[in-house]
């Protein structure tokens, strides 16, 4: 009988059922050795203890599945950066809810495909029922919205253009072929897509004209933070004749700042191409669950006239990663990523009644990340995500408030989102980059790093609802004790 049980099945349950103790003691375990929010002593001291604590990668005999978990998830645990930790604020890197990751734990034991619908019955319909649903929440008007699940920011941009790019193609074709297995080079059209994009865009989009064999985005210089309506009328009036979509951003990386998107939506529809009007498409992973708050909803004022927009459900939506999504006013529009395989979408299959699911991404196997989506959706609901929203855009305004008071610090700006950016008084750039290495090599604090207004300013991004007042006065605290008087 073979000594390695799987997880799923009648048994399953059983199996892991087995494991959990071990699992989630090595995670207390090694969230207890890590006194901080994550590892002291730098790269060299983390990569010299897991090499040691791993040993040969492959053995020849294994060790069990008790001493493998306990050992490696440990070392993981102890060798985070753990965003649960009230001080560690760099990045727009969540810690999840429990439930979601239960919740994935359970996708992973079920292990769906959801690249043809025998391998994913329930879960493809689950799929279509949630991305919809969270469509019509970015596109309340629109007749017929509907999202894509992504891995995130970088793969719903990427699609976004590719989608922009494949419109403007066959537009361009005489009498408009659109057959949605018909894929033409973009470069077999003298004019190809242009993209338009702001200093303060997602680096994805440099890679996504890359990678689809675009040009170069056209970047308009962001002085305030956030894309100008005027800039972005005089750049599309000098690319006139040529397809563009104009790519917006409702939450930006280093700053939070989230660009006029009503004045930029009016300028997208004033301008039109030979090929139909100016595509417009918002980046919004990292503000678009906002959506969810009564209160900074109206942050997002004009997001539902953009054709295509860009969330991230693994920010402030606390999931696991990947909880990307692509939504999309019409339907319709994402007909041209069909793609046929007989062996897992045959035409008779279809005709049939067997869904076709290989349109709903550029991706083949696909796990089912919905799962834990769904499972946070009907849990809390609207108003209890967007009481959890609602209180980390208070603990950015208590972080600035305290960073005002301090005599030693300097903020840059009122926060709009859940970024703060401060940076000590008359410091140069090495200084502040100094304290933040400090911080991190010592294991007590995890702060990111920002330039704006051509000066170096350190970033607390809080996306930790438990993060209290008193955990925020510790951060100013060591950033002051870090700072050379």
């Amino acid at each position: 009988m073979c000594a390695a049980p799987l997880a799923g099945g009648a048994s399953g349950a059983d199996a892991l059922r087995a494991l959990l103790p071990h699992l989630l003691a090595a995670l207390r375990t090694g969230a207890t050795a890590r006194p901080g929010p994550l590892p002291a002593g730098g790269p060299a001291a983390v990569t010299r203890h897991v090499t040691e604590t791993l040993g040969p990668v492959l053995p020849d005999h294994g060790t069990g599945a008790e001493e493998a978990l306990r050992t490696l998830v440990h070392t993981l645990a102890a060798g985070a950066a753990d965003p649960a930790h009230p001080l560690c604020a760099a990045h727009l890197h969540t810690p999840p809810l429990a439930l979601a990751a239960a919740a994935d734990l359970a996708a992973s034991a079920l292990n769906p495909s959801l690249d043809s619908w025998d391998q994913a019955p329930a879960a493809s319909t689950l799929e279509a029922l949630v991305t919809r649903a969270l469509a019509a929440e970015v596109h309340p008007d629109a007749p017929d919205p509907d999202a894509l699940v992504t891995t995130g920011g970088t793969e719903s941009n990427q699609l976004a253009l590719l989608l922009a790019r494949e419109r403007a193609a066959a537009a361009a074709r005489p009498g408009h072929p659109s057959h949605p297995h018909t894929h033409p080079h973009p470069t077999t059209h003298p004019t190809p897509l242009r993209t338009l994009v702001g200093a303060n865009a997602h680096h994805s989009f440099q890679r996504a004209t890359w990678l689809l064999g675009l040009p170069a985005p056209v970047v308009l210089p962001t002085p305030r933070g956030t894309l100008d309506p005027t800039a972005v009328h005089h750049a599309l009036t000098d690319l006139a004749g040529q397809p563009v979509l104009v790519a917006a951003t409702a939450g930006t990386t280093d700053a939070g700042l989230v660009d006029p998107l009503p004045e930029i939506a009016d300028r997208c529809a004033a301008h039109t191409t030979p090929t139909g009007p100016v595509d417009f498409h918002v980046d919004a992973a990292y503000a678009g669950p906002l959506l969810f708050s009564a209160t900074h909803r109206g942050l997002l004022a004009g997001l539902d006239r953009a054709r295509t927009v860009t969330l991230d459900l693994h920010k402030l939506g606390w999931q696991p990663a990947a909880a990307g999504l692509l939504a999309v006013r019409d339907r319709a529009d994402l007909a041209v990523l069909g793609h046929t395989a007989d062996y897992l979408n045959a035409d008779d299959d279809t005709d049939a009644g067997l869904p076709d699911l290989l349109g709903r991404s550029l991706r083949t196997t696909r796990r089912p990340d919905v799962l834990k989506t769904a499972v946070t959706l009907r849990a809390l609901g609207r108003t209890g995500l967007g009481a959890l929203v609602d209180t980390c855009m208070t603990l950015a305004q208590d972080l600035a408030d305290l960073v005002e008071k301090s005599p030693h610090l300097e903020l840059h700006a009122r926060p709009t989102l859940t970024t703060v950016l401060f940076r000590p008084y008359d410091a140069d750039a090495p200084t502040v980059a100094a304290i933040r290495r400090t911080l991190l090599t010592e294991g007590r604090a995890v702060l990111g790093r920002a330039t704006a207004d051509g000066r170096l300013w350190l970033k607390a991004t809080l996306l930790n609802p438990h993060t209290t007042l008193d955990d925020l006065i510790q951060l100013i605290t060591l950033v002051e004790g870090s700072t050379p008087r």
